[in-house]
Order: structure tokens, then C-alpha cells, then sequence
């Protein structure tokens, strides 16, 4: 049999450079693009050619087959003696435990360590294009699942790999943890700044985290939201970096400017998302106090979660969240914070409307009782009642799955929907669930109603801010903060119209917290600029039209190119100059005669129109439910100068970051009742989820 050359994914590529620990820099024998990436790991030149050259993919893949051409000369063999019969191409072997047993597991195999047997499969070498391919889909599900490395060690774990693809060779944990996930951190690196470096306008989110429970607990993650060339907002995790209980505000403050150097997005953000520190603050689930479901959560791993602990806030994790701080260690951290930051930091709004009605519901603790009963009638229906008949009630949802079970326990929008589901329906749940389940007064049922009816608007804000779990097809969407003063006036009136005789303490409690957290985006000149230059809203909100135009002129003025932009939006001008202007209309090559055509009068020379004139007009118009920025896209040539600060405006996000998120979900690492140990790579992992559609999408 003659011999076959080895075959490499780099005789796709001209290396142009090569560094140490085998860092090599190639660019496309077809195309040109430059691919960085180890020599070690091939998996940027795989994923290149598969996408971008089907053709040459295909050849490298049948080149690769045809140095396997003695195993496949062996299987053709098996395939012709017996007859033909597909089922037994593959070597067959004695499993140690099979017994002669024919595909079965124990028979095919490879030398495991310790094993002591051979199989006569014959093994794919690292730079396969199907053991890299399997090797990413692995990496990408620790990174989607937030799984330990480890998991690729677990024997269970690798007898389904030996029984899907025989031919792999699983990765070692320490080749994921110290290879592939570094050069796939390093990929979306280059990415995000690539992204960043065409953006149009861009804005930061900071966010924090950290438990007092170890001693290296805590992140910083930094979130850029950028305009990109296509008028969409899109979000990239710029790092994830570890912090330590002894780090300082002038250290996050620190590791936040180096962050933005290095992405070289200093001077050019429009405003930094990062909520006040308030001096000892801990931050903890917001529930309807009462309504837990510690039954269903017994069956959970995080068993630390007890009605008690969410309630009282006594777990035994204290942790700051998107600027929440966890104890009074430093009491100069709120001064130093905003001196740090300055007057472009901005409160995240969901945040702000959260603590609005966590305070709201700790004013009011005679509902807790109430809200007791109501939950042991929902953990006994949700146990005993055929799923069936729980669909007529919860509209399709199943308040069964473990994401539906964790909702329920920790959010209070979510827990407000059960509720008034199941008052809509007690008749004909008190009906399937037998007498005596519901023992509810009407007093009782009196003072439920009125508590949902209370909370209807302010579920209805997070809603638009984080979307309907159920019914949003783009949970992830960008929303940006011009829905934020129209939710607030929205939310004033409810209040301020609504009588209850049950729950004055509430209704009392709401109206106070919202007068001290909400009531100051209503002056707030930069939310008063978000909203008016929202195309479905304009200036139909105001009270009092021609002070709003006045105010909004003097934020406007401060952005435009006119004007010199304070701290952080220094660089905004220069930046603006690069942005891409649409292509123009192709002129008549065709030059005008003057005498033939001296009866046609001269067009007057096109005068620039004023911030106010631009002003006036788009106000003008009618207002209309066109997505903000496909109207500004659309308008940018009528309205240069509104439309050079909406799109920076809009790059404000209203809602929790991404990471914000994944840290809610990775609190579980963190926990030392639960025998954890905080992995190495955990920020790693961290901020490849966040950065996963980027990666790979």
C-alpha cells in the first residue's frame, strides 16, 4: 500500500509569523484573512475553512480519510466477506465484559489506561477535523452549561464519548483548562475589539460581585453595549476579573480603567452603567415575602435557599451585585465611587425598580401570613393536580421545570403572575383539588387581590424592561433607558389612584420608595433626551412641553459637535467623524447647459439647519411605533444632529447585563455549605458564556 504524506490543516495557510509556546500567525492560502492561534490548536483554521471554504474543507477531510485508507481497506475487507451485511464493517472485538458481545460497549474500545485490552478501532490523531470539531462541541458545553473541567475526566462521561464516536480520544481536563479554553478567551478578545474598534457610539456597564465567604471570591465584569454598522445594539463582556475581599474601590476603579485602556475604549463611552454604593447594603433575591416554595426547592441542589434565608436575607453568602455593597467594610466606597466615575455614571434602571418594590413589600409585612397559605395551596396543586388540568389554568406555562421552580422561589414578578393566576382560577382549582386545600377567608382573598392589583403596573415595567419569559422570542434583547421616565409616570398615577383598604401599608410603602428611587429620572436631563428622541414617545409624556424642549436643547447642545463633551465623552468628536455616512445618490454625468437651460431657476444652496430647527420638526411629526433606531437610521440625514446623539443615548441599556446574570447562576460555586471549591478557570468560563454568541454564532 503506498504511503500517504501527512496531512495538516496548515497546508491550507502561509505562516507569516511564529512565536513562543508555539503562538503562529497564518493568513489563508484562498482568501487572505490572518488566523491567530497555537500551533497546538488547530480549531480557528478548521472552523475558517468549513465556513468560509466548503470546497477546500471538504478536500482537507477526504485528504485526512485517505491517510486512514489501511483501516479503511480493513472495514471494506469485513464489509465484502460477510457478505455485504453493513452491520458488521466495524472490527469486532471481546469485550472485557461483553463476553464476544458484537458493538456493544465493552466491545469497542481503546487501550484505556489500566485497561489491558486493544481494540482494533483505529484512533483520530489530534489534528483530525473530527476530534477537534467533538473537542470544541465539549468545550463549548462546559462553557454554555457553566460545568467544571472535570467533567471530562468522569468515567461516565467518557463511556458515552467511547460509545458515540469510538475513534475520539477524550481531552485531558488540563488541555481544556490550559489550552483550548485560553485560545478560545483569546478569540473572542481579538473579536470584541475588532467589533468595538468599527462601533459607532458605545456605552459601559460595571458589575460587581463578591462573597465574604473565601478568600477569593469575587468578580468584576465590565460590559461594553456598542452601535454597530448594521444600527444594532450589541453587548460584549470585555473581562471577567477575579477580585479578593481585601480589594479596595480605588482597586475595582483600578482594573475597570486598565480594562477600558486595553479595549481602547477610554474617552470614547457615552456613559457607564454601575449603581451607587450605598454604605452597608445587602443584596438579596426579591420575593413576595411569604410566598416560597421550599417544598419543590428541597429537591434542588442549592438546599442552602430556605424560605428563611431568602426572606431574612440570613444566607450565610453576603455578595454585592452591579454595585450593591455587602457590608460597611468601607465606608468611603459610595464618596470614592462617584468621584471615580463621575457625572457620566448612571443608575441601572431595573435595578433601581427592583429595590423600589423590595422596600414596598418590607413596609407591609401583615401579607406575609396571607401569602403563606396561598403558597402551600400552590406546592400541594403543583404535586397533586394532573398537568393537564394545571394548563388550564397557567396558560400553557408548567410551573414544574427546575428554571419555572427557581423563578417562582426568587422572583417576585414571576411569583406575582402565580398569584394572580390562581385567584383568576380558585374556584375551579378549590373544585380539582378537593374542600379544605383552600382555606382562604374573604378578607383574606380580599387583601390578595388588592396586593396584585397594587403590583400589576410595576410587573408590568420589569416586563417591558426584561421581557416575558413566556411570550419574548429575543430574551436577550437590548433595551434601552428611554422606556425608564414613562414607566415611572406611569407607575406615580397607578399609585396615586388607587385606593385599598387592606393594604395601606403597602400602597404607602410603594409611593415613598418610588418618590426616593424612581422620582429623580422624571429631572434627570439625560433620560428626558432618551425618551423625547424615542420616536413612540417625543414630548407626548410631558406635562409641561416647552420646559422639557428647554432642558432637552441643553443636553442636546452638550453633545453635539459643536460643544466639547465632559470626562468620559471627550473623544466623542473625533469619533463621530469617522462614522460611515450613507452613500449618496449617483449625479447625471450629463452637465447642464447654462444658456439652453438659463429658464430653469437655480436651486438655493442647501442651509444646515439648527439643533432647535431639527428639533422643532422632529417634534413636529407625529409620533410613531417604529423601532428607535430604524427611524434614526432612516432620519439621519434629516435630523444629522438629533440623530448623532440618539444613537448614543440608546446604547444605555435599562436592564442587568449578561454577566450580571451568569453571576446569579454561578453563585452556586461559591458556597462553602456545599463542599465547592471555587474553580481556577471559573472567571474563564465566565466570560466565554457571556461572549458565547459572539464566539459562536
Amino acid at each position: 500500500m503506498a504511503s500517504v504524506s501527512k496531512v495538516s490543516i496548515l497546508d491550507y495557510f502561509n505562516i507569516v509569523f511564529e512565536g513562543e509556546n508555539g503562538k503562529i500567525e497564518s493568513n489563508c492560502k484562498s482568501c487572505g484573512t490572518r488566523i491567530q492561534a497555537k500551533r497546538s490548536v488547530t480549531s480557528n483554521f478548521v472552523t475558517h475553512l468549513k465556513r468560509k471554504h466548503p470546497a477546500m474543507y471538504d478536500d482537507f477531510v477526504k485528504r485526512k480519510d485517505m491517510k486512514r485508507e489501511g483501516y479503511s481497506s480493513a472495514c471494506l475487507h469485513t464489509f465484502a466477506t460477510n457478505g455485504g451485511n453493513p452491520r458488521f464493517t466495524l472490527p469486532v472485538t471481546t469485550g472485557a465484559a461483553g463476553g464476544g458481545a458484537l458493538g456493544g460497549v465493552g466491545g469497542v474500545g481503546s487501550l484505556e489506561e489500566g485497561g489491558g485490552h486493544r481494540t482494533g478501532v483505529t484512533k483520530f490523531d489530534r489534528h483530525d477535523p473530527r476530534q477537534v470539531l467533538i473537542s470544541e462541541a465539549i468545550t463549548k458545553m462546559i462553557v454554555h452549561d457553566l460545568q467544571p473541567v472535570s467533567i471530562v475526566e468522569n468515567q461516565g462521561f467518557r463511556e458515552l464519548l467511547q460509545l458515540l464516536e469510538p475513534r475520539y480520544t477524550p481531552e485531558p481536563q488540563h488541555y481544556i483548562r490550559g489550552q483550548l479554553l485560553p485560545a478560545y478567551a483569546y478569540q473572542a478578545q481579538l473579536a470584541t475589539r475588532q467589533a468595538i474598534a468599527s462601533a459607532h457610539a458605545l456605552s459601559l456597564s460595571l458589575d460587581l460581585w463578591r462573597s465574604q465567604t473565601q478568600t477569593a471570591s469575587g468578580y468584576l465584569g465590565v460590559t461594553c453595549h456598542y452601535l454597530a454598522s448594521d444600527w444594532q445594539i450589541r453587548s460584549a463582556l470585555l473581562a471577567c476579573l477575579p477580585l479578593t475581599c481585601s480589594s479596595s474601590v480605588r482597586r475595582v476603579l483600578a482594573d475597570f480603567d486598565e480594562v477600558c485602556h486595553s479595549h481602547s475604549v477610554s474617552g470614547r463611552a457615552f456613559c457607564v452603567v454601575a449603581d451607587p454604593f450605598p454604605a452597608t447594603t445587602t443584596v438579596r433575591p426579591c420575593c413576595l415575602p411569604g410566598f416560597l416554595v421550599p417544598p419543590l426547592l428541597s429537591n434542588r441542589q442549592d438546599d442552602n435557599l430556605t424560605d428563611q434565608g431568602l426572606e431574612n436575607g440570613s444566607n450565610a453568602e453576603q455578595w454585592i451585585s452591579n454595585g450593591h455593597a455587602c457590608n460597611g467594610e468601607d465606608e468611603d466606597w459610595g464618596e470614592s465611587w462617584e468621584q471615580g466615575l463621575g457625572v457620566c455614571r448612571v443608575d441601572c434602571f431595573s435595578r433601581s425598580l427592583e429595590q423600589c418594590v423590595r422596600e414596598g413589600l418590607c413596609s407591609s409585612p401583615q401579607i406575609s401570613s396571607t401569602l403563606s397559605k396561598v403558597a402551600r395551596f400552590y406546592n400541594y396543586i403543583t404535586s397533586a393536580v394532573p398537568p393537564e388540568k394545571l394548563m388550564q389554568v397557567f396558560e400553557g406555562w408548567m410551573p414544574g421545570g427546575s428554571q419555572d421552580i427557581q423563578d417562582t422561589s426568587t422572583d417576585w414578578a414571576a411569583q406575582h403572575k402565580v398569584l394572580r393566576r390562581l385567584l383568576d382560577s380558585v374556584e375551579f382549582l378549590e373544585e380539582i383539588s378537593g374542600p379544605g386545600e383552600m382555606s382562604l377567608s374573604g378578607s383574606e382573598r380580599a387583601l390578595l387581590r388588592e396586593l396584585v392589583d397594587i403590583l400589576e403596573p410595576f410587573t408590568e415595567a420589569w416586563d417591558m424592561v426584561h421581557g416575558d419569559a413566556q411570550k419574548d422570542t429575543q430574551p436577550d434583547r437590548h433595551v434601552s433607558i428611554s422606556l425608564a421616565l414613562p414607566c415611572v409616570l406611569g407607575l406615580r398615577k397607578h399609585l396615586s389612584e388607587t385606593s385599598t383598604p387592606h393594604c395601606p401599608a403597602l400602597l404607602l410603602g410603594l409611593s415613598q420608595s418610588l418618590e426616593r428611587i424612581l422620582a429623580p429620572i422624571l429631572e434627570n436631563p439625560l433620560y428626558i433626551t432618551a425618551t423625547t428622541l424615542d420616536p413612540q414617545f417625543k414630548l407626548t409624556w410631558s406635562s409641561n412641553p416647552e420646559w422639557h424642549k428647554q432642558v432637552l436643547i441643553g443636553e442636546l447642545s452638550k453633545h453635539t459637535r459643536a460643544s466639547p463633551q465632559p470626562d468620559l465623552n471627550t473623544d466623542l468628536n473625533s469619533q463621530s467623524q469617522t462614522i460611515p455616512t450613507p452613500a449618496q445618490s449617483p449625479v447625471s454625468s450629463l452637465s447642464r447647459p447654462c444658456k439652453l437651460f438659463s429658464f430653469i431657476k437655480q436651486r438655493p444652496a442647501t442651509q444646515a439647519k439648527s439643533l432647535e430647527q431639527e428639533l422643532c420638526v422632529y417634534l413636529r411629526e407625529e409620533p410613531t411605533d417604529e423601532e428607535a433606531l430604524h427611524y434614526w437610521r432612516r432620519k439621519a440625514i434629516d435630523f444629522p444632529l438629533l440623530a448623532q446623539v440618539a444613537k448614543r443615548a440608546f446604547t444605555i441599556p435599562a436592564r442587568d447585563t449578561v454577566v450580571e446574570n451568569i453571576f446569579s447562576t454561578a453563585r452556586r460555586f461559591l458556597l462553602p455549605e456545599r463542599g465547592h471549591i471555587l474553580p481556577k478557570n471559573l472567571e474563564t468560563l465566565i466570560y466565554l458564556k457571556a461572549n458565547y454568541k459572539l464566539l459562536w454564532t
